[in-house]
């Protein structure tokens, strides 16, 4: 089961995925990780929760995308969207945004969200560049649980 879009599948991530996930966001500037929440043992759980919503692109020797999108039942949230520097510009970041938010819409589910870090100037272009705007009436806030970065 999959898509292909230029040289990648994109097909739904599975925990198998995780290494060569976690390495492309390790690697990709303006992420931002947790050890706790992006363990594997955590994006476990996330997947486990959200088996129809996380996707990679898989080219033929290694995953160079990934994206990640969980919901509460009436909204959705996207988190740790990457594509390898090296296949960037090829519309790889748009398939797996347009599969995740087919699978929303399968899901009966009309919004979608993300946060992103104001300095990261490429990350923010693409999310403006698919439709995704900018909220000046609302204020982000966290609180954290359990102090382990």
């Amino acid at each position: 089961m999959g898509s292909y879009y230029y040289h990648a599948m994109i097909r739904l991530m599975t925990i198998a995925d995780y290494e060569a996930v976690f390495e492309l966001w390790h690697t990709t500037a303006g992420m931002g990780l947790r050890s706790l929440d992006d363990s594997k043992a955590g994006i476990g759980k996330f997947l486990e929760r959200n088996p129809r919503t996380c996707f990679v692109a898989e080219s033929a020797l290694a995953i160079i995308g990934a994206i990640l999108c969980g919901n509460d039942g009436r909204r959705a949230y996207i988190y740790h969207t990457a594509v390898h520097t090296e296949y960037r510009n090829q519309g790889i970041g748009a398939a797996l945004v347009a599969a995740v938010e087919q699978s929303l819409r399968d899901m009966d589910i009309n919004k979608v969200a993300l946060v992103a870090y104001t300095t990261n100037t490429a990350g923010n272009a693409f999310w403006e560049c698919l439709g995704y705007t900018l909220r000046y009436d609302l204020v982000y806030r966290n609180k954290t649980l359990v102090d382990q970065l």
